[in-house]
Formats: structure tokens, C-alpha cells, sequence
């Protein structure tokens, strides 16, 4: 593979070979749910091995290649694709309703908070502020995502309200795949005192995202289990780097490395991004996230070019979806304009009453969509090509 777009005509059979054993192991399964459970390329099954290994050759030692090595490894990967200046402020976990938990146990136990947030947030995040609001412990101020075109301006009004604690917001939102590209313009317009957190998890490994400008004020979390294609287990939260609250919901990993200095009575906690780690976890996505950054590095594969190809298969899809007059769906259905505010993420949402009875008319062809109330989410990959796309219009 050559020049700044590795996933071109020439290359674009090397790149689909990554993923052989995904492909191989059901051979007549159409799979557009990228945005749901990317298949994993080849090499996180060696990666599995690899950590499997040094369990058993270092036993108890592991820890001390997990964190010396394994670890430092992801964060700077993830550092690197984010643009972000400082690795080390990056804390692991197993999913990211634990960060979510652990973030809202910094805020003052009786203290009855005030949230802004939209109406598009995922489960990990809208279940467990919804809980809390049944017992009246927040206040939650809700923005609704649309119409989207004004979703920024509607959104960065909310914010600037000084008495806001928490404020939560997706980068792509998972029922539409609308991106918010201004996140600057949110960030600045937040109260100082605010938290500001953004769910990157339709944005990690997918959409072009450099957090330089706000690092120093966002939390971002997302995880592996979507475009960085490594799987469930290694979600990961950038933290700034001034932090200092002491949150309730700790974890002993949360007292390792450089600790900050303060009375010996008192729990300590790492002074960098590990404040806000929790406890032993299986450590074996972070193998598998980094084989994956490592074999795209070295092939030149970056998340421009990935988005890059996704954007051609997706406009292919609705050029040639829209010439056909039979099918299921039209390009009427889509939710948001490719080219609207924004653009979109790596899965395309059709708005569909009847959305359930299509993804399982698909599914009994065992072609792989998926759905959320009406909304019907077609997934693209680095491992989809031309024919692909063309396959599953036929079965539309």
C-alpha cells in the first residue's frame, strides 16, 4: 500500500486480509455493524496468546509487565491518535459505566447536582443519570440533539449556565451518527467549576479527533469494542492534567505510581490519570488494542484514511440506493444528510417505524444490521470493500 490513502483499489484486498479469521469463520455473513462489534483482524488472536503466555511465564510478576510495559503501550497509542499531549493522564477500566460512577462520586455526596446533558446519550451514561433522577439526587437538563443543524448553538446556551456541575455530551451520537465537530465551542462555553465530559466512543478510532486545544479541561472516554477493533474489556478516560478531586469510588490501582504528597492519614492517589482507575481487570484487551495500533502504524494506516474509505463506501451505497426504486429503504429514511452539520460517523441511520422487521428480515439472510427503536444503523469498515456494499444492496 502506498500514499496518504492506504485504503485504496490497489491495497484494499491487503487490508481485508487482516481480518481472515473473522471473514473465514462464517463465510456467507454480510456483517454492516461496524458501530456495534467490529471484527477483530488476526492479529489479536496472537496478541491473546501473548498474554496468556506471560501469565503463565511471570504468574503474580505479570502486573509489572502490564503496567511497565502493556499499558504504558496503550496510552501512547491512544495519546497518539487523539492528539493529546500528556499519555500518562490515561486511566483504564473495563467499561465506561465505571468511569461514569467513578466521575459522579467526585461531586459532593449531599450535594443535589445540576447536569446538561442531550437526549441521545447511550445506556452507559442515560440509565444511570435516569436512576439517579428518580430519586431526585440531580437535576438534569436534557438538550435534544434534534433539529441537528442547531444542535451547537442550542447546546452550547445550555452550557453556560453557572450553576451546571456536570456536563455530558457525545462526540457522535449512537442513535444517528451525527458528529459535534465544535467541541472547543462547548468546552469554552462551560463554567470553570463545570465538569465537562465527552463520550468518544463512536469517535475513537473513527472520526479524525484531536483534543489538544481542551485536553487540559475534558474528560474523554470510549473504548475497544467498536472502530479500534480490539474488542470488549480496554475502555479507557483521558483525564486533565490539574485534576485533583479525590472521588468516592476508588479502586486500589487508583493509589499506584507517583502519588500526590498530602497527609499520611489520608487515602492516597496517583497524581496523574490512574486518580481514576479502579481495580483488578482482565488485562487482555489492552494486548489486543495494541497489536492493532501497532499493525496499523506500520502499515500506514491511520484513522483518516479508515474514514477516508468508510465516507466511499457510504456515498456508494446511497448513490446506488437511490437509483434503485424497489428497495426496502429510501435515502428519504436517512436520519441526517452526509453532508449536513457535522457529517456523519462510520454507520448510516435510516428512521424506519418498521426498523425491527428489517434488520430481522436481513438477519435471516444472515446479513448483520442492527437497530435501536425506529432507527436502523447500517456499520462500515476498513474490512468492507465495493462488492460488499453491492451485496447488501441486493438484499434491500
Amino acid at each position: 500500500m502506498s500514499g496518504d490513502h492506504p485504503i485504496d483499489a490497489a491495497g484494499l484486498s491487503v487490508v481485508k486480509n487482516l481480518y481472515s479469521r473473522f471473514l473465514e469463520a462464517s463465510p456467507g455473513r454480510l456483517h454492516f455493524a461496524a458501530h456495534s462489534h467490529h471484527p477483530w483482524p488476526d492479529v489479536t488472536r496472537d496478541a491473546q496468546i501473548e498474554a496468556w503466555d506471560d501469565a503463565a511465564r511471570l504468574a503474580d510478576l505479570k502486573w509489572d509487565r502490564i503496567f511497565g510495559t502493556v499499558a504504558k503501550g496503550a496510552q501512547t497509542h491512544i495519546a497518539r491518535v487523539l492528539d493529546l499531549p500528556a499519555p500518562e493522564q490515561i486511566a483504564f477500566a473495563p467499561n465506561t459505566h465505571e468511569f461514569v460512577v467513578r466521575l459522579l462520586s467526585c461531586f459532593p455526596p449531599r450535594k443535589k447536582l445540576k447536569v446538561v446533558t442531550t437526549d441521545s446519550e447511550f445506556l452507559s451514561f442515560s440509565r444511570q443519570i435516569s436512576r439517579l433522577e428518580e430519586e431526585q439526587l440531580v437535576d438534569v437538563v436534557r438538550i435534544p440533539t434534534e433539529p441537528f443543524a442547531t444542535f451547537t448553538s442550542r447546546f452550547v446556551e445550555a452550557a453556560r449556565s453557572a450553576d451546571s456541575d456536570l456536563i455530558f455530551f457525545s462526540q457522535v451520537s449512537f442513535n444517528s451518527g451525527v458528529v459535534v465537530r465544535d467541541l472547543e465551542a462547548i468546552v469554552s462555553a462551560a463554567p470553570r467549576t463545570a465538569m465537562v465530559v465527552i463520550d468518544g466512543y463512536h469517535g475513537f478510532f473513527a472520526v479524525p479527533t484531536s483534543l489538544r486545544l481542551v485536553a487540559d479541561r475534558v474528560f474523554y472516554l470510549a473504548g475497544g469494542y467498536k472502530y479500534a477493533q480490539s474488542g470488549e474489556g480496554v475502555c479507557f478516560l483521558a483525564v486533565p492534567k490539574d485534576f485533583s478531586l479525590r472521588p468516592l469510588n476508588t479502586g486500589w490501582f487508583a493509589g499506584f505510581g507517583s502519588l500526590e504528597r498530602g497527609d499520611s492519614g489520608r487515602v492516597p492517589f496517583s497524581s496523574d490519570g490512574f486518580r481514576l482507575a479502579g481495580a483488578t481487570f482482565d488485562p487482555v484487551g489492552l494486548y489486543r488494542f495494541n497489536a492493532v495500533a501497532k499493525l496499523f502504524l506500520s502499515l500506514g494506516i491511520t484513522v483518516e484514511s479508515i474514514d477516508a474509505h468508510v465516507k466511499e463506501l457510504q456515498a456508494l451505497f446511497l448513490h446506488i440506493l437511490g437509483r434503485q426504486s424497489s428497495a426496502t429503504l429510501k435515502t428519504s429514511d436517512l436520519i441526517a444528510p452526509v453532508d449536513g452539520i457535522g457529517g456523519l460517523g462510520h454507520f448510516l441511520t435510516f428512521r424506519r417505524g418498521d426498523a425491527g422487521a428489517i434488520a430481522e428480515r436481513l438477519a435471516a439472510r444472515n446479513v448483520i444490521v442492527d437497530h435501536r427503536g425506529d432507527r436502523l444503523r447500517f456499520g462500515f469498515g476498513a474490512y468492507h470493500d465495493d462488492g460488499d456494499v453491492r451485496a447488501l444492496l441486493t438484499h434491500l
